[in-house]
């Protein structure tokens, strides 16, 4: 168990570690690793879903449906839930409700989870891994945009018809980006019961494969150009997302009787560290950027031990 431990996390956080010492001896800036992620987001990743996709036959992803509905249900409902006690019960402004769902409810499965789910779970890892991606892109970030706009713009941006343009053009830009429509069309060749030729795909998920590596260094270089401190709502972030975010949909697929495999992979990609989105948003809005980067920075080496946790919880 040790070795799998290792196996799986400690590659994460050595690259990260890596990424925050060549921003340290200025090597890269962080203007620099925006540039690394765009790469990443723009081709890379979705390179890599798609081609694990393609690999998958339609009867597999009808098998895992359930693996789908407590995603969806994790990060859709998640989300929301967190935003709404945040906002209405904590009375935060939208965009720090919107960031602070964000950092306890999405994540970094597109960057942290293809190494550690690869390592644990093999090919099983990649529909896992596109839902992820999906559900984030197309719906958690665009509506956090939404919502630091209407904390940054003026009282007429906020009208109602401003929101629906605004959520319209947030929409609009999601479903263009690589990491939303290539998965979906890699999902529809599954439920069509086409396939692309093995040669075809290892040529496309050879640029995929830097993936991992690159987020998790990017990340780092974010990471040492943020002060970092420790206060009440970071420290609430991290408990939340590192332990009872997978702890509580965990508990309900353990209640629901959920099949042990569906459950392993789902839990363990919940528990996957705050991804580096938190603070890019919060750094170009100029909203609790102190607040992200502290939570993306403890909950990426504290990810060390809880995961270890819910690994060993899980088996």
């Amino acid at each position: 168990m040790v070795e799998t431990l290792v196996d799986a996390l400690l590659p994460s956080i050595v690259t990260v570690s890596l990424g925050f010492a060549a921003g340290m001896h200025k090597d890269f800036t962080a203007e620099q690793s925006l540039v690394l992620n765009r790469m990443v987001m723009l081709y890379a990743l979705p390179m890599a879903v798609f081609a694990g996709l393609m690999g998958m036959s339609r009867e597999a992803l009808f098998a895992n449906l359930p693996l789908l509905f407590w995603l969806f249900l994790a990060l859709v409902g998640g989300y929301f839930a967190v935003f709404g006690i945040s906002r209405y019960l904590f009375r935060r402004s939208r965009g720090a409700a919107a960031l602070q769902a964000l950092a306890i409810a999405s994540p970094a499965v597109s960057f942290v989870g293809i190494s550690v789910l690869e390592t644990l779970y093999g090919d099983h890892c990649t529909l896992t891994i596109a839902v992820c991606g999906f559900l984030m892109n197309l719906i958690q970030i665009p509506f956090t945009l939404i919502m630091l706009a209407s904390d940054t713009q003026d009282e007429a941006v906020q009208s109602t018809g401003n929101w629906v343009t605004l959520w319209k053009s947030n929409l609009r830009h999601a479903v263009k980006e690589p990491v939303v429509w290539l998965p979906l069309t890699g999902f529809l060749f599954v439920l069509a019961g086409f396939h692309v030729s093995a040669p075809i795909r290892d040529s496309v998920a050879m640029l995929g494969s830097v993936t991992g590596g690159v987020a998790l260094f990017s990340s780092g270089i974010i990471l040492n150009a943020q002060k970092i401190h420790l206060d009440l709502p970071a420290a609430v972030n991290v408990l939340a997302k590192n332990f009872v975010f997978p702890a509580m949909i965990g508990l309900g697929m353990l209640v629901a009787g959920t099949e042990a495999s569906i459950r392993s992979v789902s839990v363990i990609a919940l528990a996957i560290p705050t991804g580096s989105t938190v603070i890019i948003l919060a750094v170009h809005y100029g909203i609790v950027e102190r607040e992200m980067a502290t939570s993306m920075f403890l909950s990426t080496f504290l990810s060390l031990f809880s995961m270890a946790v819910f690994i060993l919880w899980i088996g």
